[in-house]
């Protein structure tokens, strides 16, 4: 009997081990840790009520991403629509498939998606409210390229409407610098990388990291130009709105502050406001009435 052939045996490949990064989903660590939809709808109801005199319904939520706050505003009252617009056919696919996927039937079928240019006219019933959020409009660098968003912004508004955009700035805000925040299970970083005083352009990067060690580094970035508020309020004027009013991020009181550090704390309430101390850093909602 001749000898056996032995079986070549293929040596096993160790699989690596996922870490947290690896696993991790990007929109959803961004809608954690940056978007607070159900404080700015709380907010843009208020307003629009006091001035209007009605609730707002009908919504159009400008680069919307992932459509998480549309998604909230129709889930925050049975009669309310949204349609969100986004140029990122993968962003909006996602929301699709997890936002909306996941939201009631009634809900889903009152929130429409359209892939496309904000500035453009689209098929739609004009707005009641209208929101630019998380200072997206920033990507428009040029005064000629906003106040063109703002024009279509104010045609897509009923005759009462109202448009809403976040703004921030501050001493801070055109300093490189890199702010931490503890967020469930990671932790959130918001980098200003670079700032040119010349033209007010901005490269700023979200990064995220987990408590084994692992990171994401660039996982968003945003080349922007960093607006003023009075440059924003004289093109809206511009574009064709009545009013511009600004809402100021009350901070807490000296004494309620933390001890350790200088920074003031905001406490997520904001009023209107015509002159107010300049602050290391603020946030505001500006307010373009037709």
């Amino acid at each position: 009997m001749g000898r056996q052939k032995r079986k070549q045996m293929k040596p096993r490949r160790l699989s690596k081990r996922k870490t947290e990064a690896d696993r991790a989903d990007q929109h959803d660590l961004y809608q954690k840790s940056v978007q607070a939809p159900e404080a700015d709808i709380e907010f843009f109801t208020k307003v629009f009520e006091a001035q209007r005199g009605r609730a707002p319904l009908r919504m159009r939520e400008d680069f919307c991403g992932t459509a998480y706050f549309s998604t909230e505003w129709c889930k925050s009252d049975p009669k309310r629509t949204a349609v969100g617009v986004d140029l990122s056919a993968e962003t909006l696919q996602w929301g699709r498939e997890h936002n909306l996927a996941e939201a009631p039937d009634d809900v889903r079928a009152r929130v429409e998606l359209i892939e496309g240019d904000v500035r453009s006219a689209h098929d739609v019933a004009p707005a009641e409210l209208t929101c630019a959020m998380n200072f997206s409009f920033c990507v428009f660098k040029t005064r000629a390229e906003l106040l063109e968003y703002f024009r279509a912004a104010r045609a897509g508004l009923v005759e009462d409407g109202v448009f809403f955009c976040e703004l921030y700035g501050g001493m801070e805000a055109i300093q490189e610098v890199e702010d931490h925040r503890e967020v469930e299970g990671f932790t959130y970083i918001w980098q200003q990388a670079r700032y040119n005083p010349i033209d007010h352009s901005t490269l700023c990067h979200i990064h995220f990291e987990f408590e084994d060690g692992s990171e994401i580094r660039k996982a968003f970035t945003y080349d922007w130009r960093l607006w003023t508020i009075p440059e924003l309020r004289e093109l809206m004027l511009e574009a064709g709105f009545r009013e511009v009013r600004v809402y100021w991020e009350e901070v807490e009181d000296e004494e309620d502050s933390d001890p350790n550090t200088d920074e003031l704390t905001g406490t997520g309430e904001y009023v209107e406001v015509t002159e107010v101390e300049n602050q290391e850093s603020w946030l505001v909602y500006i307010a373009a009435f037709v």
